[in-house]
């Protein structure tokens, strides 16, 4: 099974980009720019997807430990990106959020990059430290005082959702590494009751909390979103409406070619695909985790990892909130949802799974090492 994972996975991912493509397309007629350019999204979405290709070869061709060297290259990017968020010209301020930067004709999120770099560090970290995870200033506090560093930034873009993905991603690195389980659940109720009180503080997403706990109250404004969602999913039943049949992402549900684009494929597609799109997601994980697994070292080990709870979670989070079982946090669904930063950087991700895959096949540890893993991550 491990030797046929990397085929399975890049099976799967070319089956989400086509799922992907095919209903922004269906969307796009809609979902058009202030010129009235229908194909404006669908295009700029084939240019992200040029250089989402091109960086999954590069990750996949280049030695993953090269990442392991320059973390703090990457890191210190991150944080300059962030950064550029609040300089006047370049960052770009939209629903309240400062969450992208402008470079002429394109934009990107720099948030796609800190997470990227989040993960670059705690496995380098955990790497070079393996027998210090025990001990509470470098196996806790020096690598989480770190990561808040970029953590901080994205919560001052007002950017609650991807905060929140970050901080779960770096407890499963870390609980991954052998960090005291203890230590990451009180430090993890800390940060999500810090979150909810920011956002009971901020308008805007204390509408969202009402909303969610409430739809039909605030069905024509805050919960707008979610209960269209909800009426697409009923409109589609089983079968859908058809392709291009769909109602919903006529202006009735906004952002329906981005956040909200899960909905749009089951009201035109219906459930049976809808489903798929789960079970492709629940296909990478299981392929992704196999050969994070199987590395060839702890490195390797701890990245599969973090990029595997990147996209995992990301998905869980996006299909969540577009079943109404989660409150509006505004992420995209991972190769499918119109936004070329995310889908670079989900790209950039399986190329990482892919030089994983290859070193662990082509270079598997010594034997008397094989069983290093399982003894350093007795939870896995």
């Amino acid at each position: 099974m491990h030797r046929k994972s990397a085929y399975i996975l890049f099976l799967a991912v070319l089956g989400m980009l086509v799922i992907g493509i095919v209903m922004l397309f269906s969307t796009s007629a809609f979902a058009r720019d202030s010129h009235g350019d229908v194909y404006f999204f669908i295009r700029r979405q084939a240019i992200w997807l040029g250089i989402g290709l091109a960086v999954c070869t590069v990750a996949a061709l280049i030695d993953y430990h090269f990442w392991q060297r320059t973390w703090w290259l990457w890191f210190g990017l991150a944080f300059i990106a962030l950064a550029l968020c609040f300089v006047p010209h370049l960052g770009m301020r939209i629903n309240g959020s400062r969450r992208w930067v402008g470079l002429g004709p394109l934009g990107f999120q720099p948030s796609e990059i800190a997470k990227i770099a989040a993960v670059f560090f705690l496995a380098a970290w955990f790497s070079r430290y393996e027998k210090a995870t025990g001990n509470l200033l470098r196996g806790f506090v020096l690598p989480l005082a770190i990561v808040t560093l970029l953590l901080a930034l994205i919560l001052t873009e007002v950017d609650l959702g991807t905060t929140v993905l970050l901080g779960a991603t770096t407890f499963v690195v870390m609980f991954v590494a052998g960090v005291n389980p203890m230590l990451l659940s009180i430090v993890s109720l800390a940060g999500v009751g810090g979150v909810l009180f920011l956002a009971t503080q901020i308008s805007e997403r204390m509408g969202r909390l009402a909303a969610f706990l409430d739809p039909q109250r605030f069905k024509q404004d805050a919960g707008l979103q979610q209960m269209q969602a909800l009426i697409a999913w009923g409109s589609g039943g089983m079968e859908g409406l058809g392709l291009g049949n769909g109602r919903q992402k006529m202006l009735y549900l906004p952002y329906a070619h981005t956040d909200f684009i899960f909905p749009i494929i089951g009201e035109e597609l219906g459930l049976r695909v809808s489903l798929l799109v789960v079970l492709l997601f629940v296909v990478i994980i299981v392929c992704g985790m196999m050969i994070a697994l199987h590395a060839k070292d702890r490195f390797g080990l701890l990245l599969g990892c973090g990029v595997v709870s990147l996209l995992a979670l990301q998905a869980a989070v996006n299909i969540g909130v577009t079943t109404s079982l989660l409150p509006n946090k505004g992420l995209p669904l991972p190769f499918i949802s119109y936004g070329g930063s995310n889908l670079a950087a989900s790209l950039f991700g399986i190329g990482l799974l892919l030089n994983i895959y290859r070193q662990g096949i082509l270079e598997p540890l010594d034997k008397k090492r094989t069983t290093m893993p399982a003894r350093m991550t007795p939870r896995i």
